[in-house]
């Protein structure tokens, strides 16, 4: 006992905790397993201090989550990136509406920047089946695209994105001859999705992908 409360009443109040920050998520993803994993502690409780409604309804959240987590990951979602250009007035809305986040993992990007090299920015909307995701836009030079902005909304922000972007779209940027993409970040969120895209830190502190 800690504190003259048993570990099964701290059981309960890690599950309350657990079931309370899964709420808190942006992606749909995240919520569910926290959700689940809060349900199945729940329903252990439930049923170890013999309360029945809420063992049985705790079992049934986890059913629940089971399910419709294996629909997300049997789901096979269709990606795909639109060029627009700079006056599109969708692409200004959403990066003005979206500006506070972009700050945070990209706090140097402003579209005006990017204005003197407008023959060498590619801009793309991702869309992930029928719905906009989000925003990449990179500098192309030669055979390199420096990426300025790879932002994704937060109820669309697990791997998917990224996998399609940076491991899936070899035609596109063979098609572009783009042979290495690079990405400069210090933010430690962008670092470890980067991490897990493949890229590779260099000694200047950029980040790069080799593209074979």
């Amino acid at each position: 006992m800690l504190f003259n409360i048993s570990w099964l009443e701290w059981l309960g109040y890690l599950s309350s905790v657990i079931v309370a920050i899964s709420l808190t998520m942006s992606s749909i993803i995240k919520l569910r397993w926290l959700n689940l994993v809060g349900g199945i502690a729940f329903a252990f409780y439930g049923f170890m201090i013999g309360s029945l409604p809420v063992g049985f309804l705790n079992s049934f959240i986890v059913c629940v989550n089971i399910y419709y987590l294996i629909k997300i990951y049997a789901k096979k979602e269709a990606f795909k990136l639109l060029k627009i250009n700079f006056s599109d007035s969708y692409l200004n809305y959403y990066l003005d509406y979206n500006k506070n986040e972009i700050k945070q993992f990209f706090p140097a990007f402003t579209l005006v920047n990017l204005s003197d090299e407008k023959e060498n920015v590619l801009i793309f909307s991702l869309l992930r089946d029928e719905v906009m995701a989000g925003i990449f836009i990179g500098i192309k030079n030669n055979n390199t695209l420096t990426v300025v902005l790879d932002y994704v909304s937060a109820p669309y922000r697990d791997l998917k994105p990224g996998e399609f972007l940076y491991q899936h779209n070899k035609p596109f940027y063979a098609e572009n001859k783009i042979h290495r993409i690079e990405i400069s970040t210090d933010n430690e969120h962008h670092i470890n999705y980067l991490k897990k895209m493949n890229f590779n830190l260099e000694q200047n502190g950029m980040y790069s992908l080799e593209l074979k």
